[in-house]
């Protein structure tokens, strides 16, 4: 596991090519595109330089503008950095920005569309109202008056025409949560329009989510972290920033447990940026206690009964990824009988309705068992259970690259399943106890 820093403590040149190598390598940009600047409390502004390559930044190559004009460093600022200053001079609430051209922003952006951030629970308040700048040339005076007209209006995404998209926060980590949750909405409805009609949640729906907080756990008087305990939470950051690398789970959706001892686990926290999740971050739950001074996941509750219920599951992977969640956003038959190996893997995968994992619901603990390790829950997650975590990981991928290939197999013709009697025969040889 590498070791994670809190970005919000980096340098900004730091936090700059922290940033912009997660970009790169999730294939949100390109080798010459995007860029990223960060205005720091003196009025200095740091920002990617031009024409550098993207996938391998170094923290020496950004470069410093002066807040009086003069530049430091060993390149020349962006060409998009007239637009970065503008935005700072009129929102002194942004501190960060993030411009680039990922795959599914763009192809919104080609035809003139905002993205329904209403296609999954948790990003309308992330994303928060998106705006809209039309096209002028890129890197001109005029593209930067547009692009901070938009910011005026008090938008902190933007999507700009046949072009790409902007994104501000309070801090890089912020901008890089709103960017990334955008394109995770426009993956999910691009390839949701693939199989099917994507269905939006309301706004009472996503107030309903919001209100979802539960009364937290007592705290433990004392805590102790026994080598076995310090070994799974070594193991839970590894899956995460794993699931983090593989696009199975974004900075602002995903809890991943595993039970301890008897009906004790441990947990990701709440509002950690799962990519940033340290080992001291994991929340231990015992006795129906909380570890002092933490706040665990506000799915804890449903861990706890899953647990309480299911003795022979010791670990639970609650995510979002894109291919999934096209059948959970289209409630499409997520029909993994087409591919047997899939099958044996997960069998086959219910869909639930939004608010199954609503506080107080019995449905998910209940249904969930050793013929049923899977769940999709729609416009929200799917949920995976396991023995080892490592197992419950596999499962998990094996389900995305399934709900892959399901996507990407409807344009050329209809998904036809293995019959009943080859299902029958594989759960003969496959799935004795």
């Amino acid at each position: 596991m590498n070791d994670i820093l809190d970005p919000q403590l980096m340098h900004p040149r730091d936090q700059i090519a922290l940033i912009i190598s997660r970009i790169y390598k999730r294939g949100m940009t390109t080798t010459s595109g995007g860029n990223i600047s960060v205005i720091d409390e003196n009025g200095d502004i740091w920002v990617t330089p031009s024409a550098i390559d993207k996938g391998s930044l170094r923290p020496s190559d950004i470069v410093c503008v002066k807040r009086d004009g003069t530049i430091q460093g060993r390149h020349k600022p962006s060409s998009e950095f007239p637009f970065h200053k503008a935005i700072y001079e009129i929102r002194s609430d942004v501190k960060a920005i993030i411009h680039a051209h990922p795959p599914a922003l763009v192809s919104f952006s080609i035809v003139h569309e905002i993205p329904d951030t209403n296609i999954i629970s948790q990003a309308k308040y992330i994303c928060g109202p998106i705006g809209y700048a039309s096209y002028e040339l890129p890197g001109s005076q005029v593209l930067g008056e547009r692009i901070a007209a938009e910011f005026k209006k008090g938008f902190k995404a933007i999507i700009m025409e046949n072009h790409g998209t902007v994104l501000g926060g309070s801090d890089l980590v912020d901008a890089f949560q709103r960017f990334e949750t955008l394109e995770f909405c426009a993956r999910t409805i691009l390839f949701g329009k693939t199989i099917g009609d994507p269905k939006y949640l309301t706004d009472e729906q996503i107030e309903d989510f919001e209100a979802q907080i539960p009364g937290l756990l007592p705290e433990m008087k004392t805590v102790s972290h026994p080598s076995d305990e310090r070994e799974k939470r070594t193991e839970i950051c590894r899956i995460v920033h794993r699931a983090c690398d593989q696009g199975l789970m974004i900075s602002t959706y995903g809890t991943v447990s595993v039970r301890w001892h008897d009906n004790d686990f441990l947990i990701t926290p709440t509002n950690v940026p799962r990519w940033d999740l340290q080992i001291g971050d994991v929340v231990q739950i015992r006795g129906g206690l909380r570890e002092p001074g933490k706040i665990p996941s506000r799915a804890t509750w449903l861990h706890q009964e899953i647990y309480r219920r299911n003795p022979g599951i010791n670990s639970i992977i609650l995510t979002q990824s894109p291919y999934l969640m096209a059948f959970g956003v289209t409630r499409s038959l997520l029909d993994v009988r087409t591919i047997p190996e899939s099958w044996i893997f997960l069998q086959d995968i219910p869909s639930l309705p939004f608010g199954s994992h609503f506080i107080g619901s019995k449905n998910i603990p209940e249904l969930l068992s050793f013929n049923t390790p899977a769940i999709l829950i729609q416009n929200d997650s799917v949920l995976i259970t396991g023995d080892k975590l490592l197992q419950t990981f596999d499962r998990l991928e094996v389900a995305e690259f399934s709900a892959k290939s399901l996507v990407l197999a409807k344009p050329i013709g209809n998904l036809v399943p293995i019959n009943d009697q080859q299902v029958e025969e594989l759960r003969k040889v496959f799935l004795k106890k």
